[in-house]
C-alpha cells in the first residue's frame, strides 16, 4: 500500500507540474490584462505537436508525419523542437493578444471572451487538417526506461516534467520579484493607468504577458506528449485541468496557482487508485468547495484593482 500511495504521489506531481505550467499562464494574463486566453487548451496541444513536427524535419521527414517508426531524436533535436514549440507558441500568443485581445480591450460586454474561444477553433481545425486526430507516440528526450526507487517505478519523462515545472515555478516567482521586469509587470497588474503615467510600456507588459503564458502552454505540451501520445485532443482536459487548478490556488496569486496545479495532479493520482471513474468527480467538487467558501481561490488575493 505505502509503495502504491508512492507512485500515485509521484505520478501526480509529475501531472500536476503540467497543470502548474497551464495554472501559471492563466495567471499571468488575468493579473497583467484582466483577461483569460480560454483558447488555452489548443495552446496545450498545439505545442506538443509544434514540437513533434520540428523532430520530423531535423529526422528527415515531413513535418506532418504521424509516426517516428524506429527513428530516436537525439539531444539536438530534442532542444531544437522545444526551442521551436516555444517560439512559435510564443508567435501565437502575440497575434492572439492584437487580434483577439486587444481590439476588445476597454469595451463593454466580453467580446474577448469569443474571440479567443475561435482562435482555439481555429488552431484545432488546421491541426486536423494537417495531422488528423490520431494520436501521435513521441519519444520522450530522457528515455522510456522505467526507474526504481524504493520499489516505485518512474519514468524519467514523469520526472523532467515534475522538475522543468518547479524551475519554472522559482524561476518566475524571482523575475517578478527581484527584477525591474517583474515589477513593472506586478505594477500593471495593480493599475495600468498609474503604471503608464510613470513611465511604464503597459501595452509592451500585456503583450509580453500573452506571450509567456502561450509559451507556457506549449511547454505544457511538448512536456506531456511522450507521456500521454500527442494528441490534438489533449489540452482541452488538460487547459480545463489547469484552469481548475488556477482557481483553486488563485488566479491573482501565481504562487497560488502552481500549487493548485500540483494538488490537483496529487488529487487526480489518489482517487484512480480507489475508483478511477470518480477521478474527474473528485475534481470539479473541490474546486466548487473552493470557490463556495473562498472565491479568490486558497491563496487568492482580493485587492488587484481593475485595469
Amino acid at each position: 500500500m505505502v509503495v502504491a500511495l508512492l507512485q500515485a504521489l509521484i505520478s501526480g506531481l509529475a501531472v500536476g507540474g503540467a497543470y502548474a505550467l497551464v495554472a501559471l499562464g492563466f495567471s499571468i494574463t488575468f493579473t497583467t490584462t484582466k483577461t483569460l486566453n480560454f483558447s488555452h487548451g489548443e495552446f496545450v496541444s498545439a505545442g506538443a505537436f509544434v514540437g513533434m513536427s520540428a523532430l520530423f524535419l531535423v529526422l528527415g521527414k515531413p513535418f506532418d508525419s504521424t509516426t517516428f517508426g524506429d527513428a530516436i531524436p537525439g539531444a539536438g533535436a530534442q532542444l531544437f523542437a522545444l526551442v521551436a514549440a516555444l517560439g512559435v507558441m510564443g508567435f501565437l500568443g502575440w497575434l492572439l493578444y492584437v487580434l483577439g485581445v486587444r481590439p476588445f480591450a476597454g469595451r463593454p460586454g466580453m467580446a474577448w471572451v469569443m474571440s479567443t474561444l475561435g482562435f482555439g477553433v481555429i488552431l484545432q481545425s488546421v491541426g486536423l487538417a494537417i495531422w488528423g486526430p490520431k494520436p501521435v507516440v513521441v519519444p520522450a528526450p530522457v528515455g522510456d526506461t522505467v526507474i526504481r526507487m524504493l520499489g516505485v517505478g518512474v519514468r524519467p519523462q514523469e520526472l523532467l516534467t515534475l522538475g522543468v515545472a518547479v524551475v519554472v515555478m522559482f524561476g518566475f516567482d524571482r523575475v517578478m520579484n527581484r527584477t525591474m521586469v517583474g515589477k513593472a509587470m506586478r505594477a500593471v497588474a495593480q493599475n495600468g493607468n498609474v503604471a503608464s503615467l510613470m513611465g511604464i510600456n503597459t501595452h509592451a507588459m500585456m503583450i509580453g504577458a500573452f506571450v509567456v503564458s502561450s509559451a507556457l502552454a506549449g511547454l505544457s505540451g511538448f512536456l506531456l506528449a511522450p507521456i500521454a501520445q500527442a494528441s490534438l485532443f489533449m489540452g482541452l482536459t488538460v487547459g480545463l485541468k489547469g484552469f481548475s487548478g488556477a482557481m483553486i490556488g488563485g488566479l491573482s496569486n501565481p504562487r497560488g496557482c502552481v500549487i493548485g496545479g500540483f494538488l490537483l495532479g496529487v488529487l487526480e493520482s489518489m482517487v484512480n487508485l480507489w475508483q478511477a471513474q470518480w477521478r474527474e468527480v473528485a475534481v470539479f467538487a473541490l474546486v466548487i468547495l473552493v470557490l463556495a467558501f473562498r472565491p479568490t481561490g486558497l491563496f487568492g488575493r482580493s485587492t488587484v484593482e481593475k485595469v
